[in-house]
């Protein structure tokens, strides 16, 4: 195996072809779309170069110092919601449904495979004000409250945008994590109920520590598709009211494709792949950190 893995020949022949498609998709389109974000125009138009203009723009742009505050407020609540939540679920399909949880788990998971425009429709529905009210302000009038319009505010907009995407995606977590769960060894867990751990202490010291690789790994698959949240927001609200609810995606979206700014959109994509290396490297290393100290 040695031999083998020791060619440079037998090297290139296992990773060339991935290393390729990977350049092909990934790097290539990075290095010409950082290339755009010195140039100003369109294809229309043609494009002429206007040195470090859009990134001095970028730094005195509020509307992009918004966006960017709104996808981190959102990719921490989410990625915090979801993880959280897919744990419960898998502690509970593990320790009290156990061989009774395959049709819990399915119902769970079934929100993940349904496409994205049908579950905004169904929040849409589920919180809407006019011209029908929808089952949570019905709920609400019930209990003698006033309705509330959650999509006329940014505030109740993307706390029901929050509430969606945890629960659309907390079902994939949860099978995620209860992969990671059921490898722990059953004489671990016997041996620590023997020495009295039970409950929230055999979780604690026992269950959590067993299982932080895997949970470190949903954590980067979470905080990864957040910070690029895309479908969601357009099915939802559209980025409104007003620009309440634009993340980066959507805010480059509209620049490049609506407004055909594609080097300053260019820029703005740059800005987001910057903020997720930076994420991405902050979390491997304190993944990297625990487990060896573990």
């Amino acid at each position: 195996m040695h031999r083998v893995l020791g060619d440079r020949r037998a090297i290139m022949i296992l990773l060339g072809p991935a290393l390729l498609v990977y350049t092909l998709i990934m790097l290539v389109p990075t290095v010409w779309s950082l290339g755009y974000s010195f140039t100003k125009g369109n294809s229309i138009d043609g494009f002429t170069g206007n040195g470090l203009a859009n990134f001095t723009r970028l730094f005195s742009d509020q509307a992009v110092h918004d966006a960017l505050w709104f996808t981190v407020k959102y990719a921490v609540l989410v990625t915090v919601g979801q993880v959280i939540a897919g744990y419960l679920l898998a502690l509970l399909y593990v320790f009290f449904l156990k061989k009774a949880s395959a049709l819990i788990r399915t119902l769970v998971f079934f929100p993940v495979v349904l496409p994205t425009v049908a579950v905004g429709l169904l929040f849409q529905k589920f919180f809407q004000v006019a011209p029908q009210t929808g089952p949570v302000n019905s709920l609400l009038n019930t209990f003698g409250l006033e309705s509330v319009d959650f999509f006329g505010s940014a505030g109740s907009a993307f706390w029901v945008l929050v509430s969606m995407d945890i629960w659309r995606s907390m079902g994939f977590y949860a099978v995620l994590l209860f992969a990671g769960l059921v490898d722990i060894p059953d004489e671990v867990l016997e041996s620590a109920r023997l020495d009295g751990a039970s409950g929230l202490r055999l979780i604690r010291h026992i269950v959590l520590p067993l299982s932080l690789p895997v949970l470190m790994s949903s954590l980067i698959f979470s905080i990864n598709g957040t910070l690029k949240v895309f479908d969601s927001v357009v099915a939802l609200t559209n980025g409104g009211p007003g620009t309440g609810t634009t993340p980066l995606t959507l805010y480059m979206f509209q620049t490049s494709f609506t407004y055909s700014e594609y080097g300053y959109g260019s820029t703005i994509a740059l800005l987001l792949t910057v903020v997720c290396l930076l994420v991405s490297l902050t979390v491997y290393r304190v993944s990297r950190r625990d487990i060896t100290e573990g």
